[in-house]
């Protein structure tokens, strides 16, 4: 099972805009990618310019695809609500409760 952790930094009075690009643009597209197992999206309560997504992946492999095929056309949608790039990490996930989860790692 693989991550990856996307930072975003909202512009003002934008926040509501990207949590609607983020469920009818972003989400349907990562929904049709190989590999794909789940987001979560975090918003801190004392910053809402601030944004993280957590993307849940089976492999590397996928999620690696992903980001050579259809990340930078997500970066487009969003740039427009957007103070500056996202900044992305990756991890491997080493425990997770989460049922979807641990069933895509047990496969």
């Amino acid at each position: 099972m693989f991550t990856r952790i996307v930072e975003c930094h909202v512009k003002p009075d934008k926040r509501d805009e990207f949590n609607q690009k983020l469920r009818n643009d972003v989400l349907p597209i990562l929904q049709k990618q190989p590999g794909f197992v789940d987001l979560i999206g975090l918003a801190p309560e004392n910053d809402r310019e601030r944004a993280l997504s957590i993307s849940f992946w089976n492999t590397k492999e996928d999620a690696e695809r992903y980001h050579r095929e259809q990340y930078s056309r997500i970066v487009e949608t969003l740039k427009p609500v957007l103070k500056k790039d996202p900044k992305v990490e990756t991890f491997n996930v080493d425990t997770s409760t989460s049922q979807r989860i641990a069933a895509s790692r047990a496969a």
